[in-house]
């Protein structure tokens, strides 16, 4: 069993699902800690009610972002996880506690990168044109959204999307996603190998991508 810290700042739906999933023995894990850096993230509170550790920190308690995400993750290496999921955490990490996890930290961000980076990525995709817009796990490096992508999931951007229609449709391929990508690292399918995703040993020329029947296609 795969030990497993998320970071999150808002409602927590992500955590959700892998709480979930661990429950119904779909995903032979365990979230051992939540992380965040707002007091009143829903996350914690999903936490809270699963009877796992939640921890929050404040950012201005601190001198410096770094200072802050030194405190941070020495609370989580406190509980000793083998992969951290950053599952909406909104703040930019440090590059050398980035460093410091290579391969072992993740990100779920929601678009198809390298597309539309950052924030409001359903607005983006809308004002660019785009005709499929999507999800993406990818390895935190202290890029922003610019690690190896490990997994996509697709959506069509329908006419007469708006942005919280998009989102909708993006988030119910989300969770999926990111238990199928959780699920192939703690099983050792996935891993990172010499800065690139390799598949069963194999680097990836491409991101994985979640078929429909929820599985990782190669």
């Amino acid at each position: 069993m795969r030990r497993i810290a998320v970071l999150a700042s808002g409602r927590g739906s992500n955590l959700q699902a892998l709480i979930d999933a661990i429950a119904a023995g779909r995903l032979a894990a365990e979230v051992v800690g939540v992380f965040s850096d707002r007091a009143g993230a829903g996350a914690l509170e999903r936490a809270r009610a699963a009877g796992i550790a939640a921890v929050s920190l404040r950012p201005r308690d601190f001198d410096s972002r770094p200072a802050f995400d030194e405190a941070l993750f020495s609370r989580i290496d406190g509980v000793q996880p083998d992969l951290i999921v950053c599952a909406g955490y909104m703040r930019l990490l440090s590059e050398h506690v980035v460093e410091a996890r290579a391969g072992r930290m993740i990100n779920i961000h929601p678009s198809l990168l390298p597309a539309f980076k950052g924030l409001h990525t359903h607005q983006q995709a809308l004002d660019a044109g785009a005709t499929e817009h999507g999800a993406s796990v990818h390895f935190v490096t202290a890029e922003l959204d610019g690690g190896p992508v490990i997994a996509q999931a697709r959506v069509p951007v329908l006419p007469g999307d708006d942005a919280a229609r998009l989102a909708e449709r993006v988030l119910a391929r989300e969770h999926p996603l990111l238990l199928a990508t959780v699920g192939a690292l703690v099983e050792g399918r996935v891993r990172l190998l010499a800065g690139r995703v390799a598949d069963r040993g194999r680097p990836l020329a491409a991101p994985l991508q979640l078929g429909d029947d929820d599985r990782l296609l190669g």
